[in-house]
């Protein structure tokens, strides 16, 4: 009993607290990346496509333009290499998975901004 105490609590102190963002809105991960000996942070930022999975293997799904490439990078929320995560927009969609964003370019591609009250 004391095994599965001592396990439990050491997986109960790992869980990290982010800011709460959903699909539409813009966010920056700020990452960390190994590189040899080296350890350097990169940031990404992107519009959020979708959040999936519960629990520990909840991921979400970022997307940025590249020029005129569509980059997307897909993180585990609980992942020890990300640094930080930073709400930039809050978007404003009817949809949980906008995958209907990779198709839109030009002024098409842009998501209106919700409005956030504040107190």
């Amino acid at each position: 009993m004391e095994a599965i105490k001592a396990v439990q609590s050491a997986f109960a102190a790992e869980d990290v607290k982010h800011p709460d963002f959903k699909a539409g809105d813009t966010i920056t991960v700020s990452y960390k990346i190994k590189e040899g000996n080296k350890e350097r942070i990169q940031s990404f930022r992107g519009v959020v496509i979708q959040r999936r999975g519960i629990g520990r293997t909840e991921t979400f799904t970022i997307r940025k333009m590249s020029g005129n490439i569509g980059v997307e990078r897909i993180f585990p929320v609980q992942s020890p290499f990300i640094e930080s995560i930073a709400v930039n927009k809050t978007g404003k969609v009817r949809r949980a998975r906008i995958f209907y964003f990779r198709d839109l370019t030009g002024k098409k591609a842009r998501i209106k901004e919700r409005r956030v009250k504040t107190v």
